[in-house]
């Protein structure tokens, strides 16, 4: 297990009802899907050349990585927080199959693209389809970018409990003058509710709104 972490205190933790409750279900996974602006990361995206792939699984990581409920795990009927939480995001490779890519986040955009990038062309050219059992510092993410979906849920394993947050983007579109993408989250209600979640997307608008500062010089 990844050792950057520290265990909630159950006894003291303000959701500590909320976790016993929902983590009882059979299905305690929610999930919520919105539209992103996107006008101007993709603008600065494309003027500067970079990937929007990594562009956007870095916005992604970024805005999980600054609210802590995206940082929690369960473990059995315990609540382990993550210093950081690394993302593991799907890329199409020959035959339209596709890999998993695991990458270390960083906040600093230009050192995380570069590793990224190198991670990438590794697993185009070995397939992986597994991540290590023994982590759950993760965020799961796909990429969608045929269909401008309205919903989204992902599957996942119910046994031993899987509270790894997923994502999913998929195809943008225009509307009112603006270019939007369709961005999915799903997480365990255990661990979070709807107002983490909108916490959430007003990160990844606040960072889709000024790629500038955000994603730096590359």
């Amino acid at each position: 297990m990844v050792k950057n972490m520290r265990y909630i205190d159950m006894q003291t933790w303000s959701r500590r009802d909320h976790f016993r409750m929902f983590n009882s279900f059979n299905h305690p996974h929610f999930s919520m899907s919105a539209n992103i602006d996107l006008t101007a990361f993709n603008s600065d995206v494309k003027q500067r050349g970079l990937s929007f792939t990594l562009a956007i699984v870095y916005v992604i990581s970024r805005a999980s990585n600054a609210i802590p409920e995206f940082r929690y795990r369960i473990r059995v009927d315990q609540v382990v927080e993550h210093e950081i939480v690394n993302p593991s995001f799907t890329i199409l490779v020959d035959d339209d199959i596709f890999s998993f890519c695991t990458v270390d986040y960083t906040e600093e955009f230009p050192v995380f693209a570069a590793r990224a990038a190198e991670h990438m062309a590794k697993v185009k050219k070995h397939l992986e389809l597994a991540n290590d059992p023994e982590r759950d510092d993760y965020l799961f993410m796909s990429t969608i970018p045929w269909v401008s979906f309205t919903s989204f849920i992902h599957p996942m394993q119910f046994h031993p409990t899987d509270s790894i947050p997923r994502f999913a983007w998929g195809k943008m579109f225009e509307e009112g003058g603006l270019l939007k993408l369709p961005l999915s989250v799903q997480g365990h209600h255990a661990l979070m509710d709807g107002i983490h979640m909108g916490r959430f997307y007003e990160k990844v608008q606040d960072y889709c709104s000024r790629p500038e500062d955000v994603l730096g010089e590359v």
